[in-house]
């Protein structure tokens, strides 16, 4: 209930920053709008010319590309401030005021920051992807569906975790991003169905560097038949992820050279 209270209070002050400035919060509010367009018209295209993408219909890629526009939202709203700032408190010592607090510093610094413009952005994110289910023409039941949504959820968390795994190298290279381009560069294989990758590419993506995961596994699990596998597979990796971000953070934390030191 404590740290449930101390998010209630980081959402109040995100929100009445936002409102200071409006001209930016409506800017990206429309920035993200096309985004959605660009995503949602390339698959359109694709479907002008082919039937079908990595064994799915043209009603199933949308209920997949709409996940991922909404993994996408709620990671800008929850996480993606948080962690562009991380290597500054890195690198400047100001690390140090979040480490002397009462509450968990991974915790902290991942959720002071609430993104209220992005928060805009979700809701419609939500809407598109309500939109796609409307539309889909493979069966599917309550229960199914709520499954499916608690996969996305584990998507957007293994898509926290991997992105701190790229930033968290900033405790010992003193950058100024980590290796977040490099996980930008990567993370461009989320918004593809995992089936199109072959080969080294295919083993890469969903076993060292996971982006696959995040949405393709919950999407092929919701639509087709090899759910076992793709839950173990999709769980075990999830949770190694997990560990290897913690063993990580602790380790940084060990090497972090304070604004005092």
């Amino acid at each position: 209930m404590r740290y449930l209270r101390l998010y209630l209070h980081f959402l109040r002050f995100s929100f009445s920053r936002a409102m200071e400035f409006r001209l930016d919060f409506t800017f990206k509010i429309i920035m993200d709008c096309f985004f959605y367009l660009v995503n949602l018209s390339f698959y359109k295209i694709l479907f002008m010319n082919t039937p079908t993408l990595a064994g799915w219909s043209e009603d199933q890629a949308f209920v997949f590309v709409s996940s991922y526009l909404f993994i996408d939202a709620l990671h800008m709203t929850v996480f993606a401030s948080n962690m562009w700032w991380l290597p500054f408190f890195v690198n400047r010592g100001d690390l140090d005021s979040y480490l002397t607090r009462p509450v968990s510093t991974l915790f902290f610094i991942s959720l002071r920051d609430f993104a209220a413009n992005s928060f805009v952005n979700l809701l419609i994110a939500i809407g598109i992807f309500s939109y796609a289910l409307t539309n889909l023409q493979t069966p599917y039941t309550l229960g199914q569906l709520f499954f499916y949504l608690g996969l996305i959820l584990n998507g957007w968390l293994l898509h926290y975790v991997l992105q701190m795994i790229f930033i968290i190298p900033v405790f010992w290279t003193q950058s100024s991003r980590g290796f977040n381009d490099f996980f930008f560069s990567m993370g461009m294989a989320i918004e593809r169905p995992d089936l199109i990758y072959r080969g080294w590419l295919r083993y890469l993506l969903t076993m060292i560097l996971p982006f696959s995961l995040i949405v393709s596994f919950p999407a092929r699990v919701f639509f087709g038949p090899e759910t076992p596998n793709l839950l173990t597979h999709l769980f075990v990796v999830t949770i190694v992820m997990w560990a290897i971000m913690l063993l990580l953070w602790k380790r940084g934390l060990r090497a972090y050279s304070s604004a005092s030191s």
